[in-house]
């Protein structure tokens, strides 16, 4: 039972997994662990990590995989420049390449987890565990070194509807299965607090209704300050949706677009680096980290006929996605909901998908 007396933990209240529960609902007096205070009081903040030099190998929980990290990721970087400056290309340099990216890829996800095993170790307060900054990383990479291998089966040639699937359910499997293997493997969250558990069916029809209306919001948002960019910069993104020609390629931007990318990238961005952030800052630096990360993810493979062009193209789709990469943190830290998440992504994104299709089929008249 929970004392009453001065040596009592402290309470405070809190929802129903453990976050500051939304205005006017129903709280209760659960014990605080005194270390997690910081995720919602700025005036506690988390325990500091012990400072140590980059390059030292003094004092640490995996010497051997820390040293093995940065050694790993500074050949494949090297060894990548050499493929990319290669000239003549061929089979030669695309072996490069491979090497190149499973040395990075080892190498990030060792040192993330040489990062997560140290923070273990020291006791670190809040979330304990690798950054979500080096965990992308590492499945960018990793992503990117699968695909790579896929290309030669060929399912990239035509850059059509079959390949955006397969490219974002690489995408999906490797960001999952990192988060399993780097941060739920070690304890450092669990799927439960990352989001992935099972809502009341009045909780999921509030958390589908709030992610009906913000994704339509969301979209508008998104809509006027790109016309407002657009209108600025004289350059126009080229959506990553490939418009259907098919009944089968509507199938599967549906799949893509609405399914496979909503929930795999709700449950990295906001399931845990966002909840990972919340453990050791305020909610409204949680949710602006997240989704200034959320936004510049979605323009790294941005390009255009020159420089300045794609440089352009990329401020408008940064800037742009700023509406609904701040909506879909305010409302997961609002419903402590990754299902409300999920559902304004694939709201927002389906809607655009429809609208898309219709000015397509409208402009060829089909």
């Amino acid at each position: 039972m929970t004392g009453t007396g001065p040596d009592a933990p402290p309470t405070r209240p809190v929802g129903p997994a453990g976050w500051p529960a939304p205005a006017g609902e129903a709280t209760t007096g659960a014990p605080v662990d005194p270390r997690d205070l910081a995720r919602s009081d700025p005036d506690v903040p988390a325990r500091a990590m012990p400072k140590r030099a980059v390059f030292s190998l003094d004092d640490r929980a995996a010497p051997g995989l820390y040293a093995a990290g940065w050694a790993l990721t500074f050949v494949g970087l090297v060894v990548l420049s050499v493929a990319l400056a290669s000239a003549g290309g061929g089979l030669a340099t695309y072996l490069l390449a491979i090497a190149a990216l499973l040395s990075l890829s080892l190498g990030l996800v060792a040192a993330a987890g040489a990062q997560g095993l140290q923070r273990r170790a020291d006791d670190v307060a809040g979330y304990a565990g690798p950054s979500p900054f080096l965990v992308l990383a590492a499945a960018l990479s990793t992503s990117l070194l699968v695909s790579s291998l896929l290309s030669a089966t060929g399912v990239f040639d035509d850059n059509g509807s079959l390949a955006l699937l397969v490219s974002v359910s690489v995408t999906a499997l490797v960001n999952i299965a990192l988060i399993r293997l780097l941060v739920v493997g070690t304890g450092a969250l669990s799927w439960a607090e990352i989001g992935l558990r099972r809502p009341t069916s009045r909780a999921l029809a509030g958390d589908i209704g709030w992610g009906l209306t913000l994704g339509v919001v969301a979209l508008f948002a998104t809509g006027v300050v790109a016309a407002i960019l657009v209108a600025i910069l004289g350059v126009e993104p080229v959506g990553p949706v490939p418009l259907p020609e098919t009944t089968a390629d509507r199938v599967l931007n549906l799949l893509a677009a609405v399914i496979v990318a909503p929930v795999a990238e709700e449950i990295f961005f906001r399931g845990f680096a966002t909840t990972a952030w919340l453990r050791r800052m305020t909610p409204p630096r949680a949710i602006i980290r997240g989704a200034l990360l959320f936004a510049l993810v979605h323009v790294l493979t941005i390009g255009g006929a020159d420089a300045s062009e794609a440089i352009r193209i990329a401020v408008i789709a940064f800037v742009a996605r700023i509406p609904v990469a701040w909506l879909l943190g305010w409302l997961f830290v609002r419903r402590d909901s990754l299902w409300a998440a999920i559902a304004l992504h694939a709201t927002f994104n389906g809607t655009a998908l429809l609208l898309a299709d219709l000015a397509g089929r409208s402009v060829t008249g089909g």
